[in-house]
């Protein structure tokens, strides 16, 4: 390479520094305001979710304390002054202290509260399924058989969370209704279901004894 050509590539060479220089003093800025939103959303989600945790912290405490209320009324007196910051929080709250003023005799505020949950059409339907589970066995001597059906069927439907819970309260009415055969059927079903759990399915396996039913599934009930 001759001394000229070196000439020019450095000259070349300087060129290129010189704009990328005026490109940063033009355009710096914008590589800046980049970084300063990372880094600031970055501090923001850590904020977020520092202030979640001791949120849930200081709820936790809260229950833990309330729980420990040896008198059932107290219990849902010192449960009933907690606030939560998440409709999850809440829902775990009211059913607490539906909970207890259940086991304080007072039923019917139980199912009021329960009831708030159930009707809730922003919550999950896991959480409405479950308030509505628990407010239909406060309710056993206040509403008609017929009434609790209803409301079992809708919790029974396919895919419903609580759908064999549900069967088995269904199988429950079939028998205080004297019809036998339809409980042990209903209960053969819950007993064959996939997702039937341990427990659930030795309880339907003792009734299915009880009524004077076969645990064979294959052979027809008896009497």
């Amino acid at each position: 390479m001759s001394d000229t050509d070196s000439f020019i590539d450095e000259v070349t060479e300087e060129v290129r520094r010189d704009r990328l220089f005026l490109m940063m003093k033009r355009y710096g800025w914008i590589g800046a305001a980049v970084v300063i939103t990372i880094v600031g959303g970055a501090a923001y989600r850590e904020y977020d979710r520092a202030k979640v945790s001791a949120a849930a912290e200081k709820l936790g405490d809260e229950v833990i304390a309330a729980l420990a209320e040896n008198e059932t009324d107290m219990r849902a007196e010192a449960l009933a002054t907690i606030s939560a910051e998440t409709p999850g929080g809440d829902v775990i709250l009211k059913m607490l202290q539906a909970g207890a003023l259940a086991n304080s005799d007072q039923g019917d505020a139980a199912v009021k509260l329960l009831a708030e949950i159930s009707t809730n059409g922003d919550l999950a339907p896991i959480y409405r399924d479950i308030a509505a589970f628990k407010s239909l066995g406060l309710q056993q001597e206040s509403l008609s058989a017929q009434d609790r059906r209803i409301q079992y069927e809708a919790l029974a439907k396919p895919g419903a969370p609580l759908r064999l819970l549900a069967q088995e309260q269904l199988a429950l009415i079939e028998i205080a209704e004297g019809n036998s055969e339809a409980a042990i059927a209903r209960l053969r079903g819950i007993i064959e279901d996939a997702e039937v759990s341990a427990d659930l399915q030795d309880r339907a396996r003792q009734v299915i004894v009880a009524l004077g039913g076969s645990l064979d599934l294959t052979a027809t009930t008896q009497g």
